[in-house]
């Protein structure tokens, strides 16, 4: 799946939704606050992880960015190609809204494996993960990919387009990581808000896809 195309972002203005309650149609009044949903933003260290719960989420997000100093040289490796001079040292937090029914809330993970002790907390609930790649990095994205296989949490693999290019093709990538053919593997670019958002909605149909198939066994 090269691309992914989906349903026009919603808005009030094109739902009708900002005018008062009592003036919607009974069919078009909201039946209650939207539920609220956990995701995992993972991946090696400087994939853009921190860049993409920033340019999807609607709050200013939190985040626990340090500056990178001369101690973490040999330890954290953003690559020979990036100008990354901060690093998670927790996580970062957003949210989004997807409709009146539906709350994203999204957990972005440090990618050091020095910090590896949180993932369980962060995980915990969690209703799938986007496991962001580097296709230049690729060893830097299997403990990502084999942790949510051991954990059995649906996820989907999201390669971050750097410089608007893959260095390997999806297949290629496929094949490296060596995932189950029925785990996505997309391309998208986590500066842009309509990119995140294509890539979550890949998420939430393949999390929909597990729970049915769970509750049929």
């Amino acid at each position: 799946m090269d691309s992914v195309r989906s349903p026009d972002w919603w808005t009030p203005a094109a739902t009708g939704h900002n005018r008062p309650a009592d003036e919607q149609p009974a069919d078009e009044q909201p039946a209650g606050p939207p539920i609220p949903v956990k995701i995992i933003v993972a991946g090696g260290f400087g994939v853009g992880k921190t860049t993409t719960v920033g340019a999807i989420s609607e709050i200013a997000p939190l985040t626990t960015e340090a500056e990178m100093t001369a101690v973490s040289i040999g330890v954290d490796d953003p690559g020979a190609w990036s100008a990354k001079t901060t690093t998670t040292v927790a996580m970062d937090f957003g949210c989004v809204t997807i409709d009146r029914s539906l709350k994203l809330y999204l957990f972005g993970t440090p990618g050091q494996a020095r910090f590896g002790f949180m993932w369980d907390d962060l995980s915990r609930g969690a209703l799938g993960a986007l496991v962001v790649v580097d296709s230049s990095r690729l060893d830097d994205c299997y403990p990502a990919v084999d942790y949510f296989e051991r954990a059995a949490l649906p996820f989907v693999v999201a390669v971050n387009a750097f410089h608007g290019k893959l260095a390997y093709s999806l297949d290629e990538v496929r094949w490296a990581l060596a995932v189950d053919p029925d785990v996505p593997v997309i391309s998208f670019d986590a500066r842009d808000r309509l990119s995140v958002r294509d890539a979550l909605l890949v998420l939430l149909d393949r999390a929909l896809d597990r729970a049915v198939q769970t509750r049929a066994m």
